[in-house]
């Protein structure tokens, strides 16, 4: 049985503009280190996954540029989606090829624009993650202890013990309000990472049981027309899909340090701040301010006595904001003129 890694890698650019763009979106910037977080997430998989093993899921226009990024990777393992339909499509793309090779392949899914803060503990979750997948043959879903009551993820009841710190999944809660992310909180209920595990053909199994968007399209996989299917897909994210419809679902708890650095203002949670919480990359500079995110890689930003903001100064342009604002820059970009919205490199 062999153990493969599908990483998650599209992106429209958005979340990050103008730094990110549609050429260059999240994951292929250096938001939490030196390197792309698409980097660190392959290099990250290392001793867990065998380099051969590893597909990237991207969209077309981005091969190039991740080939690039992973030239350790082959070539025929970076795959580009002929159309964006969410993730439910884009894992059965992979699993079927993972399935090709080894009928008894075993595959986890993972987003390439995560911070990770300890990737020895995060194998140990990944290789424990696939053993539960592989013992109880059912899809694993792996959750992570909330810090804060956010309302931008997904959570996780979890229900019967299934195996040591394994569970059933008692019920998933999609983006609730604070109040009741606070009760999920104290009821033990763990945010839903988006890092799954399962078996190539549990996955299956469950694809034609629970999703019609995908299984009647499924044959055109089989016989190599890939345009075929993502033309015919029904888009539908895998978590809706295949864990809310399926009930072989568990949930495993991850022990190490994670984040998904959705906005601007998420930055403040993965990179060290100053002693007024000021989180600063490139030429910036603050005085008396705190509680700002800088990034100033295309000349100097100054701040002073402002607090709560993101000033972004990348590709000839300027973003000023609220971190409140930044997090809804799609509302901005919806309205900017595309001479302004669609930045090049």
């Amino acid at each position: 049985m062999s153990r493969w890694a599908a990483v998650l890698a599209g992106g429209s650019g958005t979340r990050f503009w103008p730094l990110s763009t549609n050429q260059t979106p999240k994951q292929m910037l250096p938001l939490a280190g030196p390197d792309p977080l698409l980097v660190q997430s392959v290099r990250r998989l290392t001793g867990l996954i065998e380099v051969q093993h590893i597909l990237v899921v991207t969209a077309a226009h981005l091969c190039e540029a991740t080939r690039a990024l992973l030239p350790e990777i082959p070539a025929a393992n970076i795959l580009g989606e002929p159309r964006a339909a969410s993730t439910g499509p884009a894992l059965a793309w992979a699993t079927s090829l993972a399935a090709a090779r080894d009928p008894h392949a075993s595959v986890m899914s993972l987003h390439a624009d995560w911070f990770v803060g300890d990737d020895r503990r995060f194998r140990e979750t990944a290789s424990r993650a696939f053993d539960v997948a592989e013992k109880f043959d059912v899809l694993v879903t792996v959750g992570m202890t909330p810090t804060r009551p956010d309302t931008g993820y997904g959570y996780i009841r979890p229900g019967a013990v299934l195996d040591a710190d394994a569970r059933r999944v008692e019920q998933f809660v999609e983006k609730p309000n604070e109040q009741r992310a606070r009760t999920l909180i104290t009821e033990g209920a763990l945010w839903n990472s988006g890092m799954f595990a399962w078996t190539a053909k549990r996955f299956d199994a469950e694809t034609r049981a629970h999703a019609p968007e995908i299984a009647p399209h499924l044959p055109r996989l089989a016989s190599g027309d890939v345009s075929g299917f993502f033309a015919a897909v029904t888009p539908v994210a895998v978590d809706i899909s295949h864990f809310e419809r399926s009930d072989r679902v568990a949930v495993l708890p991850g022990r190490f340090p994670w984040d998904d650095p959705g906005n601007w203002g998420g930055l403040g949670r993965v990179r060290q701040g100053d002693h007024a919480r000021n989180v600063v990359v490139g030429a910036g500079t603050v005085h008396e301010a705190a509680e700002n995110v800088v990034w100033a890689d295309d000349g100097p930003v100054v701040l002073f006595g402002v607090h709560d903001l993101v000033v972004v100064r990348a590709n000839g342009v300027v973003l000023v904001a609220t971190k409140e604002h930044a997090a809804r820059l799609k509302d901005l970009l919806a309205v900017l003129p595309a001479e302004l919205r669609d930045l090049k490199k």
